[in-house]
């Protein structure tokens, strides 16, 4: 069954809501953005949330070692790189921590998706391209770029519970991430995230 993660949060209360709808996944936004939380915040939202849930931190060209100490310190558990990160960078992860790391690619063409999979991370992750805005765009990209791909991806940009089934059914992703599509006036609604819990789970679709 495709997974499904839910980004960006930031407040104790999204916890209590994902603790009881249980996502594979729940995002911390490290970057800057509306969603951005602290190391001190995301270790207490850490510590209330159900072992389960995975949790991954988010970042945008952060110096290593900011990563590598959220990581040996268990507060995220998977590493997404939303930036300009290369494959040194990444390599320089991956010598640190044996944590699964993201790439996320900011979708352009079928050709640049084949290229990034050649990337030394566990995973894709594909979004809207906006010119210099390295995600949280809230809109689609054309699905239909997405070629055959060996390595696992997310799926991100613009998805809700008007077109998330649809995704899933076109795309096979891994997992479908999911941001402002479970946000009221820019904060978690609690009805939208269980609601999205709902569709996904209610059937089963096949990954990649």
């Amino acid at each position: 069954m495709t997974k499904i993660k839910i980004c960006g949060l930031s407040r104790l209360p999204d916890i209590e809501v994902v603790n009881e709808v249980l996502p594979d996944y729940i995002g911390f936004v490290f970057a800057e953005s509306s969603r951005k939380v602290s190391r001190q915040l995301a270790e207490k939202m850490k510590k209330a949330l159900d072992r389960r849930i995975l949790t991954v931190g988010v970042f945008v060209n952060t110096e290593p070692s900011e990563i590598v100490q959220l990581c040996k310190d268990n507060i995220i558990e998977m590493i997404q790189l939303h930036g300009d990160e290369d494959l040194s960078y990444i390599t320089v992860l991956k010598n640190e921590v044996s944590n699964p790391i993201i790439k996320a690619v900011r979708v352009q063409s079928s050709r640049q998706l084949l290229e990034a999979q050649s990337l030394p991370c566990d995973y894709l992750l594909l979004d809207t391209y906006r010119k210099d805005v390295y995600g949280g765009s809230g809109k689609n990209f054309e699905w239909s770029l997405i070629p055959k791909l060996e390595k696992p991806f997310f799926l991100a940009g613009g998805l809700n519970a008007r077109n998330i089934e649809a995704a899933a059914v076109a795309c096979r992703p891994y997992c479908l991430d999911v941001s402002s599509g479970v946000e009221t006036d820019g904060l978690k609604d609690q009805d939208k995230i269980r609601e999205i819990i709902r569709i996904v789970r209610g059937r089963s679709y096949s990954c990649n």
